[in-house]
């Protein structure tokens, strides 16, 4: 099912349609739902222009997160040159990987990962926040590891519709280990 009036992809739309329904199966269950994090929240909060090649989230209950993926069909790759993290499904065209339990090491405020509901039928789902996120990319590339992080950061900065300057600075001051501010991604 397509909704004409979003900026994703195709593929991502279905990973996000997806994601929603494994959110609420383990909602159901009366257990915390999964947050999208990662290059997955990148392309989210990015509309599709940066895309992922996974859908990463983290969550605390994962084996209960993995039973829910196989209810929804989806399976584990196995064999030579088979990767054995992430997970797999046909109908979706990227694969999922629990990447943590929770987001970037319990640092994030964990209210600003509401859920939010994209999906009348499918149900809701969690993002980590865009000051967040952008912060995640900052630590990355201060740590000298992703130095192209620092396009996807002021990327995040320059589509957010609204952002928490205070919160965004002490964020990336955290994760970058206090090399960088908000002032850093502004530019």
């Amino acid at each position: 099912m397509s909704e004409p009036d979003t900026p994703w992809r195709p593929e991502f739309l279905n990973a996000l349609r997806m994601l929603a329904r494994l959110s609420e199966a383990l909602a159901e269950r009366g257990l915390p739902r999964p947050v999208l994090v990662g290059g997955g929240a990148v392309e989210f909060y990015t509309g599709s222009a940066v895309m992922t090649g996974d859908i990463d989230v983290t969550s605390p209950v994962q084996p209960e997160l993995e039973e829910e993926l196989v209810k929804l069909g989806f399976v584990r790759p196995s064999g030579p040159g088979k990767s054995t993290r992430g997970w797999v499904h046909p109908d979706v065209g990227l694969g999922f990987e629990v990447v943590g339990n929770s987001p970037m090491g319990d640092t994030p405020d964990e209210t600003r990962t509401l859920p939010l509901r994209l999906f009348s039928e499918e149900g809701d789902l969690r993002v980590l926040s865009i000051e967040d996120m952008i912060a995640d990319r900052m630590g990355q590339y201060a740590s000298g590891t992703a130095r192209d992080l620092l396009a996807q950061a002021r990327l995040l900065y320059e589509l957010a519709e609204a952002i928490d300057e205070d919160y965004l600075d002490r964020r990336i001051r955290t994760e970058s280990a206090g090399d960088y501010g908000a002032k850093d991604v502004e530019s």
